[in-house]
């Protein structure tokens, strides 16, 4: 059986345009859900005595990443808004001199879509962060 993995080495990928091989995007804090519930279709009749249901379509909602924010990854991710990415959310990687490289040996979620990134709110005593927001154009795929 499988063991449980950390999300330590958890990444934002994409692909930049004309290439052909995924790099790290920016640097994550949290991710989203990679799907969704699916909506309720009702099938009850009058002769149930309770609702019933089958499934629809799956909920595939925007999905916010959190970040550092510094000025060179805004400025990158405000460069790529607009443009449809190939983009994908990927677990694992090896540890090199201090840092991980992604791998994604522990599963890659893949999908197209838009980004969006904002400077999020502040406080006392915390360092700046950004939200990047994704806006999927396909389904998401897992390898």
């Amino acid at each position: 059986m499988d063991k449980a993995i950390s999300t330590i080495g958890t990444f934002l990928m994409y692909k930049p345009s004309g290439g052909t091989d995924y790099e790290k995007l920016v640097d994550i804090k949290t991710q989203p859900a990679m799907g969704g519930a699916p909506e309720q279709l009702e099938t009850t009749t009058l002769s149930n005595y309770m609702r019933t249901y089958i499934p629809g379509l799956e909920a595939n909602d925007a999905k916010e990443y959190t970040c550092n924010y510094n000025k060179t990854d805004y400025q990158k991710l405000k460069a790529l808004e607009g443009q449809e990415l190939d983009l994908a959310l990927w677990f694992g990687g090896t540890k090199e001199n201090g840092a991980i490289t992604p791998t994604g040996a522990d599963g890659k979620f893949s999908y197209k879509g838009y980004i969006n990134v904002f400077v999020a709110e502040g406080e006392v005593n915390a360092v700046h962060d950004m939200t990047v927001t994704t806006t999927a154009s396909s389904e998401i795929t897992f390898s």
